[in-house]
Parts: C-alpha cells; sequence; structure tokens
C-alpha cells in the first residue's frame, strides 16, 4: 500500500488520506447504506463539531454481524483520531482503561505448548480463540480433547451449527470425556458424561469489574446463605455445604480438583493452590479474596483502615470498591522508572528494552502510550502488511457476505461489485425457495441473558415468543400476515415460526431475537418446563438432523405455585442451530447475520420445524476457510497480539 505524496509532515499525511479516501462519497454510503446522502453529512458536520467531546460505542451490532465488520472499530477509531477525542473527557477511552483485574497472590508461569484447536494457523490475527469452530477441526482430523469442561458455555443451542456440536460431543474418538460446568440446565448438558451444578451469583465468591463510566471500580459476590449463617455463630469448610442442592461454588471446585489431581504436590499442580498464610496447606477462599484486597487493589487498605475494617471485612461490608484516579489519557502518563531504566530509544521514539517496545518519546517525555509495535494508535497498521493483508493496512471498507452483491450472486445473476477474494458464495439447497433477505439474529431483549434466563419465571413470562419480523413491504411480497407460518432456508437448512408484520425495519431485511427456542430430548425432563419444548430430536441419516415440537409449555405442579399459573405456551423456535459457520478470513469471528430465502410453510410443515445438513454446514465452512490467509512464516502470531491464557514467547514459533 502505498499513499503518494507522503513527505513525513502531518500536512502531508492528511493531503495523502483525503485524496486515498476520496472514493468513499457521501453519494457512494447513501448507495451502500440507503441512508440519504445529506443525513450522512449532517452527522459527520455533528462529529467534527464535538471535537474531543464526540463519544462511540460498539457492541456487536456491525461489528460481530457482518463479514469485515472488525473494520468498523478501525473506522471509527480513526474518527476519534481526527477529533481528537481518545481519552478525553465526553470522548472515547479505551475499554480496559476503565475496567479493573487484580493480581492474585500467585500466578504459575504461562505454559510452553500452543493448541491450534484453540489458535489455528490459518487465522493469525484472530482477537480471541476459535471455539465455535472446534467440531470442524476435529472432524478433519486435527487433534483429539481427551477431557472437556464447558463452563457456563452452551455450544449445542448459542453457537452456530449446534448439531455439528452434537455429533462432536457423542463420538467419543473426537471428545473422550465431557463435563458441564453450569448453574442452569442447558442443550450441551443433555450431551456432557457429567453435569456439574455451579452456584449463581448469590451462591459464589467471585470479583466484577465492568467499563461503567469514566472511574474503575471493583465488586465483590459472596454466597448470601454461608454469609448468614456464619454470622449466626455456624462454621463450614465449604459454600456447598449451605447452598441450596450442595451446589458448589466454582473456586473451591478447582482448588480441590487441583489438590485432588497433585495430591503431593510432585506434578507441581498443587503449589498454585497453597495458602499465602499457611504455607503447604489447602488454599481457602477467603484467604484469595482477602490476599487480593490487601495487596493489589490501590486504595482499598486505606479506605478500610480509616474505619477500622480490615480490606477483606470493607469488601464483606459493602461489596465494591471505587479504584482512585484519573482514567482519561492513560496514554500520556509518564513511563515508570523501572521501564525506563535501561531502555533504549530508537529513532521512530519507541523505548525498547529486551527486546520489547514500553513507551514512545513524546515532546521529549517518555510517556506509556499505546499497546502497539509503535507505541501510537496506528492509522497504518504494519503488521496488517506484514500478516497478508496489505489491503487492509488503512482503515477500509469492504462488503458484507449479506451485501446485495452477494444475493444477486447467490441466485445466479452477475454483480459487479461482488468480490470473490473476500466474499464467500452462497449456494443454496435444492429446497430452498422464496425471496432472499438479510436476517439479522442478534438482537437482543432486554431481560433475557442468552440461555441463561430460562429458569426466571417472571422473565419468561415477558418475553418468551421469537416471531419472525417482516416488513409490510416484504409481507405482501410473501402474502403474509401477522401469525402466518414462515419457512425461513438457510444455507444448510431451514426453520419454521410465526411472522411478525412491522414497520419497525427496512425493506429487505428480516429480524428474530436471541435467547428464544429452546428444548428438551425427554418429557420426564424436569428442569426449564417453563421456557422449553419437548422435541423429537432425530437423524434420519448421516448428518441429517430434524427436530419437531411434540408438547409446548404448559402449567405444571411444583414447590412454586406460580407454575400452575403459567398461561403461555409458545417458548418460541430455535434458529441458531439452522446457521453455518462463518469465520471472517482475518478476525476469525463468527459473522452472524445471515442470507435467508423465505416463504410461506407448506401444508405439511409445523410450527417449530428445523432441519440441518451438517455435510453442508462443513463444506461452508471449507469455503469459508479457503479465503483465510495463514501465517507464512515461523511465527505463529504477532507477539503484541494479546490472547487468552497467553503461552511463553517461545510458543508463539512453530518448531
Amino acid at each position: 500500500l502505498e499513499l503518494e505524496g507522503v513527505d513525513g509532515s502531518f500536512e502531508s499525511a492528511i493531503s495523502a488520506l483525503r485524496k486515498y479516501y476520496a472514493r468513499f462519497t457521501p453519494e457512494f454510503a447513501e448507495k451502500e447504506s440507503g441512508i440519504s446522502a445529506a443525513t450522512i453529512v449532517r452527522l459527520a458536520r455533528e462529529i467534527a463539531d464535538a471535537g474531543s467531546r464526540f463519544a462511540s460505542h460498539l457492541w456487536r451490532g456491525s461489528a460481530s454481524g457482518n463479514l469485515g465488520g472488525w473494520q468498523t472499530a478501525r473506522a471509527l477509531t480513526l474518527l476519534h483520531a481526527l477529533t481528537g477525542s481518545v481519552g478525553t473527557e465526553g470522548g472515547h477511552n479505551l475499554n480496559a482503561w476503565n475496567k479493573f483485574v487484580p493480581k492474585p497472590f500467585s500466578v504459575p508461569p504461562p505454559q510452553a505448548g500452543w493448541s491450534e484447536l484453540l489458535y489455528p494457523p490459518e487465522w493469525p490475527l484472530s482477537m480471541h480463540e476459535l471455539s465455535f469452530l472446534l467440531p470442524h477441526f476435529l472432524r478433519e482430523g486435527r487433534g483429539h480433547v481427551d477431557t472437556y469442561f464447558t463452563r457456563v458455555f452452551n455450544p449445542v443451542w448459542t453457537y452456530p451449527d449446534g448439531f455439528s456440536w452434537i455429533e462432536m460431543l457423542r463420538d467419543e474418538t473426537k471428545v473422550g470425556f465431557h463435563a458441564a460446568l453450569t448453574p442452569t440446565w442447558s442443550e450441551t448438558a443433555w450431551f456432557a458424561d457429567f453435569v456439574l451444578p455451579m452456584g449463581f451469583s448469590p451462591e459464589r465468591h467471585d470479583l466484577m469489574s465492568q467499563e461503567t463510566h469514566s472511574g474503575r471500580w471493583i465488586g465483590f459476590r459472596q454466597p448470601v446463605m454461608r454469609v448468614l449463617r456464619e454470622r449466626q455463630g455456624e462454621h463450614f469448610e465449604y459454600t456447598y455445604e449451605t447452598n441450596p442442592g450442595e451446589v458448589w461454588e466454582e473456586d473451591e471446585f478447582w482448588i480441590n480438583l487441583s489438590w485432588a489431581i497433585d495430591p503431593d504436590g510432585s506434578l507441581g499442580v498443587r503449589k498454585w493452590f497453597e495458602s499465602p498464610y499457611r504455607p503447604g496447606e489447602k488454599l481457602r477462599t477467603e484467604e484469595y479474596y482477602r490476599w487480593i484486597f490487601e495487596n493489589s487493589v490501590p486504595g482499598l487498605p486505606e479506605a478500610a483502615a480509616k474505619q477500622g475494617q480490615t480490606p477483606l471485612e470493607y469488601m464483606r461490608k459493602y461489596g465494591a470498591f471505587e479504584i482512585p484516579g484519573d482514567t482519561y489519557r492513560q496514554n500520556e502518563k509518564p513511563l515508570a522508572a523501572a521501564d525506563l531504566q535501561g531502555s533504549t530509544v530508537e529513532n521512530n521514539g519507541v523505548l525498547r528494552k529486551d527486546g520489547k517496545p514500553v513507551g514512545v518519546m513524546i515532546e521529549d517525555k517518555p510517556v506509556v502510550g499505546y499497546n502497539t509495535p509503535s507505541r501510537k494508535l496506528e492509522l497504518f497498521s504494519k503488521t496488517m502488511a506484514d500478516w497478508n493483508w496489505p489491503e487492509f493496512a488503512l482503515p477500509e471498507y469492504y462488503r458484507s457476505h449479506v451485501h446485495r452483491s452477494a444475493q444477486a450472486v447467490s441466485l445466479g445473476d452477475s454483480a459487479d461489485d461482488f468480490r470473490p477474494e473476500h466474499m464467500p458464495r452462497v449456494d443454496w439447497p435444492a429446497h430452498a425457495h422464496g425471496d432472499v433477505y438479510t436476517l439479522l439474529p442478534i438482537f437482543r431483549l432486554p431481560n433475557l441473558i442468552h440461555t441463561r434466563s430460562g429458569n426466571a419465571k417472571v422473565l419468561y413470562e415477558i418475553s418468551h415468543k421469537n416471531p419472525m419480523w417482516l416488513n409490510p413491504v416484504d409481507a405482501a411480497r410473501i402474502g403474509a400476515r401477522t401469525g402466518d407460518l414462515l419457512k425461513v432456508h438457510t444455507e444448510i437448512g431451514y426453520f419454521v415460526l410465526h411472522s411478525w408484520v412491522t414497520e419497525g425495519l427496512a425493506p429487505g431485511v428480516v429480524a428474530c431475537s436471541h435467547h428464544l427456542g429452546r428444548w428438551h430430548v425427554t418429557q420426564d425432563q424436569q428442569m426449564e418446563r417453563m421456557s422449553s419444548a419437548w422435541v423429537d430430536l432425530q437423524e434420519t441419516e448421516p448428518g441429517q438432523w430434524k427436530m419437531r415440537q411434540r408438547s409446548s409449555v404448559k402449567p405444571y405442579a411444583s414447590s412454586d405455585a406460580d407454575t400452575q399459573r403459567i398461561w403461555w405456551s409458545d417458548p418460541g423456535v430455535h434458529q441458531n442451530i439452522t446457521f453455518p459457520v462463518h469465520p471472517d478470513p482475518v478476525s476469525g469471528m463468527h459473522c452472524w447475520h445471515q442470507m435467508v430465502r423465505v416463504e410461506r410453510a407448506g401444508p405439511e410443515d409445523r410450527y417449530g420445524d428445523i432441519f440441518v445438513d451438517t455435510n453442508r454446514s462443513y463444506a461452508v465452512y471449507e469455503k469459508w476457510r479457503s479465503l483465510a490467509r495463514p501465517a507464512t512464516g515461523s511465527l505463529r502470531r504477532p507477539l503484541w497480539f494479546p490472547r487468552v491464557v497467553r503461552p511463553a514467547d517461545a510458543a508463539f514459533y512453530r518448531k
């Protein structure tokens, strides 16, 4: 990528960017988005007028829905850089600046291994592990999972292509042992060897911190029954002794499991779960949090001392503490003396120590900067260019997999703006009929949380049905009215549900909410009957899965009299299980929006019917995988990129 006319000055760079982005006119944006050019210009001027007080927020939506959605964050960051609104009052903070994660008393060294089932070579720039692709990785023969814990995780329901998960979990040549740690019953739990109930938030100890405002805070959850009974004079070794159903809290489970695996410490596991106050003894939960509050939360010991309390007593009483200090312009913080000592300054101003950048010189002052190789916000990303994506080294626009050009190509028409090197082509199954639409499947209902609200009677009384939203223009084309049955075809199957005609979305777009469509496979199942349907689940041929509702929600007798008052019968329809995986070729994130064909249901179709061909789903995975660009050298991933449970630097290199 080259920009003409750049001589190193700020002015020339701005001039070059104007030329580079000249093709993105308001008229072009109107054609792509459907928003008028006048409105786009007005919004642009309002952002410019806001200056340093321009704020933006990105959560799912375009970023997680679309192919190339990760570019949304880069485009917004460019706007913030141009308006000078990064780290300013009323502006935009990096999320880590407003979240506090304390360090525990003991941290084991990073592991030496690298699992390509989590971070595969095709996606070296992925932000997170690609866990939603695990069934396909194992189907390809990339490995075998001996022991698999799913923790508060319901991939059979929540992830796309859930039937491939069922096929994987039932096959012991792929997954030897599966334990589901879950506070609520889940579809995935049906396919576990052990279901290990975990405590809800009032049944366990836990720390909390979210990016809620221009500050930082930490919250402390406590198991309420244990706290109550201990204040009444009783003593307990473990929280499960006080929880209903003897439910373990997770901290104690992992501590005890580690001691059971390594009882004498010879494996080197047990020592990380030994008390910091009683050497060689098993760590207690209160000791774990006591050490954190005494040593790892700035300002907390002093605040507690003012009230004549220990830090643990303070947090047990108040449950939260605000971390002192300003959270603005964290990039301009002076570099710590320990980092400055022994560092060297490179020609570009980067301060490097032990081979790693630790800061940057700005106006002759050493500051922390950003967590990038240049320690600056990188408009041009050398990393993108070096890792086989030079066309995206600058913030760029490219079309989603559900763009109208992709829709046209899926029907056999030509489209000049379809880019096969970036956009996969949809190949419809023979049974798919009807006009093509963009399905928005990720909008949330404010009173439900993924699949973790199925035991909440009041919440499900409010929301229990997920019809297909249709604009009146599209409803007239299909010949559907509110309440009619629709058959929605995806690239790997279909689902059948009711329609809801509304002007709340644009023509050409249909929508179906998240959360709903829960199911169970046995009639005598006693969990979450207020929120799930009893279904007939069949694999009619290898890879050919069908689901039909046998019985819906109905009143039932229980210890809660309200279950006799259930008046609703519809638990919704499970849409995610009919979606193929869409791993973005760059970020690896699943692109949630779906291209679908919608028609009126036929005489043999019933509400809640689902069909999926997992052979087709594997073919779709292969198609998307082919667009990725694997790392070509010995390095698996840029060393400066963060990743979950980061291994030692040596593990980043292939042997």
